[in-house]
């Protein structure tokens, strides 16, 4: 993981960062006015964009930058992920608002937190996030390629408690991949990045096939006629997210298209929409098929819920279906 890190870090310090702005220059945008007063610094630690002092980057996506910062007083570290106007601005404002409505909302150990949101004069919106170590999901299958059952089963035991606090919270996730699920110093994995999430108030507009990453996507999501997707809840696509995923942690590559194939879209499209019934590996263990087959059943009415796949024996085999503080520290690295 460390090589990938560096590789990532050196690419994005050939960016300009740009320098703190001062205080005197953040302002509320009467746009988002409501939604940055609601959310406001919530850690004492952080009370000015100002104090945080820009070390390296750490990605980029959905319109932005993560930057890895230090708070020049403390030395705290946290991540900030920076949001510019200038190019797709009325896409990239719709999703900020989005995000910073839902980051106001949530408060979960299986999610990463967001301490605080900061306008600036400049035209950019700033979320202070706690720091993921580890990086991502995405970047651990880079170094390991594929990671052992027990441990898929509890990023699955994790990401699920993830998705029942959000989803009782009426929240759609809509993005749930790889790049998407951080890890922290801890080893344990959380649920990240808003940008195409969505806060559930009737059923028909929780599933939009214009979000998300398509090779993630779920058949009502890719093709709605087909699949009845105007009735879903967006919650059942979340699921077929995650099965796609812990199918990509045991066979080391993307599952639903053969491997070294080019994931365009056709291909895709086909297979979400039009497959026939998955080929499971024939090293996986029969919990592990079952937990996959409930994740990817095509009609979303069929396929298992939150609560179901909780309770699923290939989720409860991780630490006994404890909380799983740690695992994958212990699980990765012995």
């Amino acid at each position: 993981m460390a090589l990938v890190r560096e590789r990532r870090h050196q690419q994005g310090l050939r960016l300009s960062l740009p320098p703190p702005l001062p205080a005197a220059d953040f302002r509320q945008r009467s746009h988002y006015a409501a939604l940055l007063s609601a959310i406001g610094p919530t850690s004492p630690d952080i009370e000015r964009l100002a104090d945080l002092e820009k070390l390296s980057v750490i990605g980029h996506g959905n319109g932005g930058t993560v930057y890895k910062v230090q708070n020049r007083k403390s030395s705290s570290i946290y991540a900030l992920k920076v949001l510019r106007f200038d190019q797709n601005t009325a896409i990239i404002r719709h999703q900020a608002t989005s995000e910073a409505e839902i980051l106001k909302r949530v408060d979960s150990q299986f999610v990463v937190k967001c301490l605080a949101v900061f306008d600036t004069i400049g035209g950019e919106l700033c979320f202070v996030m706690e720091h993921m170590e580890r990086g991502s999901l995405y970047d651990e299958l880079c170094v390991r390629v594929n990671l052992p059952e027990d441990v898929i089963s509890g990023i699955a035991q994790r990401v699920l408690r993830g998705l029942q606090y959000l989803h009782g919270m009426q929240i759609v996730h809509g993005d749930i991949k790889p790049s998407n699920l951080l890890i922290n110093g801890k080893g344990d994995v959380k649920i990240a990045d808003f940008g195409v999430s969505k806060i559930v108030v009737g059923t028909r507009n929780a599933c939009d096939t214009c979000m998300g990453t398509c090779a993630y996507m779920s058949p009502e999501r890719v093709d709605p006629e087909r699949w009845n997707g105007g009735n879903a809840d967006g919650f059942a696509g979340d699921i077929w997210s995650l099965g796609v995923v812990v199918l990509e942690c045991f066979v080391g590559h993307y599952p639903l298209i053969g491997f070294g194939e080019k994931p365009d879209w056709a291909a895709l499209m086909c297979a979400i929409c039009f497959g026939e019934r998955l080929e499971m590996p024939e090293k996986a263990s029969p919990d592990f098929r079952s937990f996959v087959r409930r994740c990817l059943e095509k009609d979303w009415r069929k396929r298992g819920t939150v609560a179901e796949l909780l309770d699923h024996p290939f989720v409860k085999r991780s630490c006994g279906g404890g909380s799983n503080e740690g695992f994958i520290d212990f699980a990765l690295h012995h």
